[in-house]
C-alpha cells in the first residue's frame, strides 16, 4: 500500500512498502486490485517499524518502476482529495466506480486528474559546456537546469525559448526534444530538451535565479540527485 502524508510515504526500515487490509475509501490503481493508496491521517499514528520517508528521497533509492507508481499513486490522492465539490455547482462529488474522475451527482459534471506540464532545458555551448542555474530558493550549492510551467496558447518549444530569455536572458537554436518524467510535487509532467546557445549575456532573473554560469563538462558543481531527469540529462550530455 502507498499511505501517504503528504509529500511524506509510509515505508518499513528497508524503505519497502507496509502491506494493510483494503478500506472502502482506498484508491484502487491496478487492474488485479492488489495495490491501493490512501492518506495518514494527521490523527493516525505511524505504526511500529514503519517510517515516513519524503518521496524524493526514494527516488534515489528506488527502480524507476517503483518511483513511477509511487509518483501516480501520490498524484491520484491529491486530485480526490482537491475534487470532493463540484467546480461547476459546488455540490459534494463522488468516486466513480470505474474511471478515475470525480462526478457531481448534481449536475453529472465530471472532474478527471490534471497534470502540469513543465519544460527542462538543457543548453548547451559549443562542444563542452553547458548552462547550470541556481534557484534562489535553493538553500545547498546545487546548480540544475532552466526550467517552467507551460503558458496558456504556447508550444513546448516556444515555453523553452521564452523561460531561457526570461530566466537567464538567453536566446536558443535548435531546440530538440529528450524524454520526460512525471514529477508528483505536485502533479506535473516534465518534458525535457536540449538546445543550443545562439546569443545573448547572462543576464538573471533575480527573483527566480542566485547565479548561472557556463560550465565545462568537466567541471561541473554539484548537480541535482540521481533519479531526476535533470540528472539523466545532464548525465546524457556531459558523458556521451
Amino acid at each position: 500500500a502507498y499511505i501517504f502524508h503528504h509529500q511524506q510515504l509510509l515505508v518499513d526500515q528497508n524503505l519497502q512498502l507496509p502491506k494493510v487490509e483494503k478500506l472502502a475509501s482506498d484508491l484502487l490503481f491496478t487492474h488485479d486490485e492488489q495495490v491501493i493508496a490512501r492518506d495518514l491521517l494527521s490523527e493516525e499514528a505511524i505504526p511500529e517499524g514503519l517510517q515516513l520517508v519524503p518521496i524524493r528521497q526514494l527516488i534515489s533509492n528506488w527502480s524507476k518502476e517503483q518511483f513511477l507508481q509511487a509518483s501516480r499513486a501520490v498524484q491520484l490522492l491529491e486530485w480526490r482529495r482537491n475534487h470532493k465539490f463540484c467546480s461547476h455547482c459546488g455540490h459534494a462529488t463522488e468516486v466513480h466506480p470505474t474511471e478515475y474522475a470525480m462526478v457531481c451527482p448534481s449536475c453529472r459534471y465530471h472532474q478527471y486528474p490534471r497534470v502540469n506540464p513543465c519544460i527542462i532545458t538543457i543548453i548547451t555551448k559549443g562542444d563542452d559546456e553547458i548552462l547550470l542555474a541556481k534557484s534562489i530558493h535553493n538553500k545547498t550549492n546545487m546548480y540544475g537546469l532552466i526550467a517552467g510551467f507551460v503558458e496558456v496558447g504556447e508550444t513546448l518549444e516556444e515555453a523553452v525559448q521564452r523561460e531561457a530569455l526570461e530566466e537567464v536572458g538567453l536566446k536558443l537554436k535548435n531546440i530538440q526534444y529528450m524524454s520526460s518524467q512525471p514529477w508528483p510535487f505536485p502533479s506535473n509532467l516534465m518534458i525535457a530538451f536540449r538546445a543550443e546557445y545562439e546569443s545573448g549575456e547572462i543576464s538573471l532573473q533575480e527573483d527566480e535565479i542566485a547565479d548561472a554560469q557556463f560550465f565545462k563538462f568537466d567541471q561541473l558543481p554539484e548537480i541535482p540527485f540521481k533519479g531526476s531527469i535533470a540528472h539523466a540529462m545532464i548525465t546524457q550530455i556531459t558523458q556521451a
